[in-house]
């Protein structure tokens, strides 16, 4: 079993990445969060005592500005957070990755295996939400965030509204992958549950559908929802994990 280490990590402009670290055998799983949501929710830490039951390295953090993290949310953008993670896997991880990213990291998992395609060995979406930023807002609220700045919407999962800043928004958009071929050749899985209120189900396919791998399957789950948190959607998770093939 590897120890856990954890602890922060500057990354070179005085903010400072809270992380939580296993050594173990690879390829290192690294998960990564969904909007607003940290390293401590239940898929990550199932994640983290499968990996510590079964000798397997693995990565957890925070974006800037979420849970330990530091940060300011009003700067916060996609751009900042793919890069919070790329910083975190270059400076506490070494060799292949497993990238696990639920939500809205599965949007930041396909771009980090673009930008370190010689280090990621495999991906697992949980309810993927790539490019939200366009199909996930009406007309209406594009434009509220675009005028005021800002929109801010009924949270389903906690007591305070989710919002959404123009800086987010608009790096959203500068980073959507939907619209052409997806150079990645990695195995890929995708999870997705056919209850999601969040991001509809049929993303996944078109996700599937436009990645230039092989290797890609996608399974549904007739009555999850977007959480994939029920005890036997968590038991899938660590099956998919563990079935990813060994990196050549």
């Amino acid at each position: 079993m590897g120890d856990l280490t954890a602890g922060h990590a500057d990354r070179g402009d005085g903010v400072r990445i809270a992380f939580a670290g296993r050594a173990g055998a690879g390829p290192t799983i690294v998960f990564l969060p969904g909007y607003l949501s940290d390293m401590t929710g239940g898929k990550a830490m199932a994640l983290d005592a499968w990996a510590a039951a079964n000798g397997r390295a693995m990565l957890r953090f925070d974006y800037s500005a979420i849970g330990a993290s530091d940060g300011d949310f009003e700067t916060a953008t996609l751009t900042r957070w793919r890069d919070d993670a790329l910083f975190a896997i270059d400076s506490l991880t070494s060799g292949p990755l497993l990238l696990v990213g639920s939500s809205m990291g599965g949007w930041l998992m396909l771009l980090v295996a673009l930008a370190r395609p010689e280090r990621v060995a495999g991906l697992v979406g949980i309810a993927a939400a790539p490019d939200f930023t366009d199909w996930g807002y009406t007309q209406e609220q594009k434009m509220e965030i675009l005028s005021r700045g800002r929109v801010e919407e009924v949270s389903a999962y906690s007591d305070t509204p989710t919002v959404t800043t123009r800086a987010f928004w608009q790096s959203g958009e500068a980073h959507r992958l939907l619209q052409a071929e997806i150079a990645i050749d990695c195995p890929v899985r995708l999870l997705h549950g056919q209850a999601d209120a969040d991001v509809p189900w049929h993303h996944s396919l078109h996700l599937a559908d436009r990645l230039r791998s092989a290797d890609v399957q996608t399974v549904l789950i007739k009555q999850g929802d977007h959480r994939l948190s029920r005890p036997s959607d968590i038991a899938l998770l660590l099956d998919t994990v563990a079935a990813m093939p060994e990196p050549r």
